[in-house]
């Protein structure tokens, strides 16, 4: 079944999803934290199917980028297709055609910011599980300092 929405209620949609799709990755960002701090039987289990679950996180993410840019250029289309039939006269090809340029430049830019952002929360999401493996070997080698005393 196939949905027909406004293009106001798509962007909407999109919109909603991707908060969804955040709040998805921020719950398993916390879940991986958690599951970190947990006796070695437990944990393992535990990060082999957070491992699952941020995969298909992922490939939503993607789906949802794929799906997301595709409509983003169609209401793009639309737009221009619309100004255009307003005033086929009056502008030129040469104007549409930078002003299409100028649009896939900033569609560019704005998808380098989200890889860059992406980027950015994995690397701190790493550094934090160093940080906690490093804590963990200093326990234990204060705890073996203190047995050996």
């Amino acid at each position: 079944m196939r949905f027909s929405y406004e293009p106001e209620q798509k962007r909407q949609k999109f919109s909603e999803i991707k908060a969804g799709l955040d709040d998805a990755e921020s719950l398993i960002r916390k879940m991986d934290l958690e599951a970190r701090s947990l006796q070695p039987n437990v944990k393992a289990v535990l990060l082999a199917k957070l491992r699952e679950y941020k995969s298909d996180l992922n490939n939503l993410k993607s789906e949802h980028k794929r799906l997301a840019s595709a409509n983003s250029n169609q209401a793009a289309r639309d737009d221009l297709l619309e100004s255009g039939m307003a005033d086929a006269m009056s502008v030129s090809a040469n104007q549409r055609g930078r002003l299409m340029m100028s649009t896939e430049r900033l569609n560019e830019s704005s998808d380098r910011i989200k890889e860059s952002r992406r980027t950015m929360l994995e690397t701190e999401e790493l550094g934090v599980s160093i940080l906690q493996d490093l804590h963990q070997q200093r326990q234990s080698l204060l705890h073996a300092n203190d047995t050996n005393k």
